[in-house]
């Protein structure tokens, strides 16, 4: 892939949700949830300081993340989907 996400923003690669339920119910493609995670493809430097300085962000590429359900932005590169998020603002939680 040869995208580089700017900011605090990073490209994600949403986990796809499992087909069948507990109970063995198969479920079709529409009741299906949009899944909540995913693993992280590409970071970007970091936010911007005041003073001019960088913070890094906490997430490292290879991280599986929980993110807010129908955030971020969706793009196709090569055939697979990404999802581009705001690490700050979409970003819940790291799953570890």
């Amino acid at each position: 892939m040869k995208m580089r996400p700017l900011g605090e923003r990073v490209i994600v690669k949403v986990t796809a949700s499992e087909e069948v339920t507990k109970g063995g119910i198969v479920l079709p493609d529409a009741a299906k949830e949009k899944p909540q995670e995913a693993e992280v493809v590409a970071v970007g430097p970091g936010r911007l300081a005041e003073d001019g300085k960088r913070i890094p962000l906490e997430i490292t590429v290879g991280d599986r993340v929980l993110f807010a359900k129908f955030s971020g932005t969706e793009v196709k590169k090569d055939g697979v989907e990404y999802l581009i998020l705001n690490a700050e603002r979409d970003i819940l939680a790291i799953v570890e």
